[in-house]
């Protein structure tokens, strides 16, 4: 039986890519949570107005990957120390957030966290909110990095995050 994780951890482009090559992960859709406008645009969350966050709905069978380690990767595939930024994309889209789907999600977020504090030594601004509705995004920002390899973007901030992704989970990517 699988899961839902959604998670917010900046640029969904970024975080797409990382969360697909998971054992144990069957889907991950770019979207939009815990705004007020119903089925928003990409232009509209850009706009800053919607109060949607840019997020990835990871779906996982949590017999081949539990959602802890989930949020190891997480963690460590985006910036959770700093408020509406990761790296030079700024905005309350880009927003570091956990939708928790029910309480064993909201507990292991929260036992998590004082972990990732001590590890990077200064606080984790992480919001922890409860699920919401998802809105899938357009078609053209499904699987963004593997249809533009060349893009600037693409090669310049998604690619080194992947690469650093890949050494240090190897033991849980698909083979």
């Amino acid at each position: 039986m699988s899961k839902i994780a959604v998670l917010g951890g900046g640029c969904f482009w970024c975080v797409e890519p990382v969360f697909n090559q998971l054992k144990g992960v069957t889907q991950v859709l770019p979207g939009y949570a815990g705004g007020k406008t119903e089925n928003p645009s990409y232009e509209e969350v850009c706009g800053k107005a919607t109060g949607h966050i840019e997020v990835v709905q990871v779906r996982f069978d949590p017999s081949q990957i539990s959602f802890d380690d989930l949020l190891m990767v997480f963690f460590t595939v985006h910036d959770p120390t700093t408020v509406d930024r990761q790296g030079n994309d700024i905005g309350p889209q880009y927003a570091s957030a956990v939708f928790c789907q029910d309480e064993e999600q909201r507990e292991a977020v929260q036992n998590i966290i004082p972990e990732v504090e001590r590890a990077l030594g200064v606080p984790v601004v992480t919001q922890i909110r409860g699920a919401d509705r998802f809105w899938p995004a357009e078609p053209e920002h499904q699987n963004y990095y593997e249809l533009n390899p060349t893009q600037g973007y693409c090669q310049f901030v998604i690619r080194p995050k992947v690469a650093a992704f890949r050494d240090r989970f190897k033991a849980l990517i698909k083979k």
